[in-house]
């Protein structure tokens, strides 16, 4: 852990056996706190990743980011989690999402649910995890009686419900504005009462440079103006900046908004990596 903070890495390259095992390594050897597997298609196949992620460390945690629960049935997929739970002693967070990429449901040849039967899914999802963590007779049995720590990523009214009543873990993927962002957590802190689950943050962009007024202009340029560089200077999921001044947007974010766990693309697992420096 990184002082008051942690940090993760979103792997999302596939590859050999030996790339996995080296950028893995590398990650817990620069800091990172969590490596993930992202659940697309065309990427590492989540549950097999992390038992390998696993094997391969000997410190981080590792973790879905986000699984697609719409793949899933329920009850296989607790064979999957408890499994994986037990093959990387007890080292797994679980993310969970309602899925969002209709080309991959059509790829799949799967019909693709309304986002209300999605949400609906996820939340039955949930339920039967909790019910076959709790049930003494069911096989395999989690590390924890509880089930391995739960994180629920999305934006929407439904699925942030879900995480305020189930999550350990919140995940928030951002916003077009640190306006959005606001309202979203203000959402959440509405709804949480006395619960206090980590707020978990998808970092989008990452740029280090010495110059962060041309660092967000280029971005801004990049982006094609769907945002100015003045928003882009406050954005909670864009990163710029030398790695202090990162460091210092990261302990902002933490005042103004709760968040302590962060997430990066494994585009930027090396370019990010002396932020870390500045935060232990």
């Amino acid at each position: 852990m990184t002082g008051e903070f942690r940090f993760g890495v979103n792997m999302v390259v596939p590859g050999s056996r030996a790339a996995w095992v080296e950028k893995c390594r590398k990650a817990e050897d620069l800091g990172y706190d969590v490596v993930s597997a992202a659940d697309h298609l065309g990427m590492a196949p989540p549950f097999p990743a992390l038992v390998l992620a696993a094997e391969a460390t000997s410190r981080v945690k590792v973790n879905t980011y986000v699984l697609n629960c719409a793949f899933y049935n329920p009850t296989l997929l607790a064979r999957e989690v408890i499994g994986t739970d037990q093959f990387t002693d007890g080292r797994l967070e679980l993310g969970l999402g309602a899925g969002y990429v209709q080309a991959e449901f059509e790829a799949a040849g799967l019909p693709f649910p309304s986002a209300g039967e999605r949400v609906d899914h996820l939340e039955r999802t949930i339920t039967e995890l909790k019910r076959l963590y709790a049930d003494p007779e069911h096989k395999p049995a989690p590390v924890r009686k509880s089930g391995p720590p739960l994180l629920i990523g999305g934006r929407g009214d439904r699925v942030l419900g879900l995480a305020v009543e189930h999550a350990d873990i919140i995940g928030f993927t951002g916003g077009v504005s640190a306006e959005q962002v606001d309202e979203r957590v203000a959402f959440v802190r509405a709804k949480l009462g006395d619960r206090q689950p980590e707020f978990n943050l998808l970092g989008q962009f990452v740029t280090i440079t010495g110059d962060r007024a041309a660092g967000l202009a280029e971005l801004a340029q990049r982006l094609q103006g769907r945002l100015t560089v003045e928003q882009l200077a406050e954005l909670p999921t864009a990163f710029v900046g030398t790695p202090a001044q990162i460091a210092d947007q990261i302990r902002g974010h933490r005042e103004r908004y709760g968040f302590t766990y962060f997430t990066i693309l494994e585009m930027h697992l090396e370019e990010f990596a002396p932020v870390l420096e500045h935060l232990r």
